[in-house]
């Protein structure tokens, strides 16, 4: 097991876009390292997804999925995925509201739009292209991680600041 340190919101390596790796289809030994130590990261802090950016390293490569998550726990799962070089399109222009936490900004939520239907794809730890049709939920995580590569943090989409705050104090509205 090999936990990383999570980096937080204010690190300017947040906010810097990742770098692809050269070669998705060949995935080097430091590449599955990475992918282990970022599994580890995620399940060690409770999240449902990580980018590589949030223990440290600006590469595009994210890890997601869970089966049932306290942090989220009226959510459906979302299988356990590793893309590297990810990209993603929008099926329609529909977009709903749903509340977001971050690794990166422990302690607060924020209610942020994000598209409903999406197709993503990316390569996964063996080289192979994954591409899925995703709506609701998986999409929004899927959208949540790949921000990170850009260099975009969650609390940047809200639209309404009123709908940012700590999760305690969320609770008691």
């Amino acid at each position: 097991m090999s936990v990383k340190t999570i980096v937080k919101m204010g690190n300017a390596q947040l906010a810097t876009p990742s770098l692809p790796v050269e070669d998705p289809t060949k995935p080097r030994r430091e590449i599955g390292q990475l992918i282990e130590d970022l599994l580890d990261s995620m399940n060690d802090n409770g999240g449902v997804g990580i980018a590589a950016p949030q223990i440290g390293h600006n590469l595009r490569v994210i890890v997601f999925g869970f089966e049932v998550n306290a942090r989220y726990p009226d959510k459906d799962s979302v299988p356990f995925t590793v893309l590297i070089n990810p990209t993603f399109k929008t099926l329609s222009q529909e977009m709903v509201d749903g509340w977001e936490g971050c690794l990166s900004v422990p302690g607060l939520r924020g209610l942020v739009p994000r598209y409903q239907h999406i197709e993503y794809s990316g390569y996964d730890l063996k080289g192979q292209l994954i591409t899925r049709v995703v709506d609701g939920f998986h999409a929004r995580v899927l959208q949540h991680e790949y921000d990170h590569l850009d260099g975009i943090l969650y609390p940047e989409r809200i639209t309404d600041m009123k709908c940012f705050g700590f999760e305690d104090e969320l609770l008691r509205r």
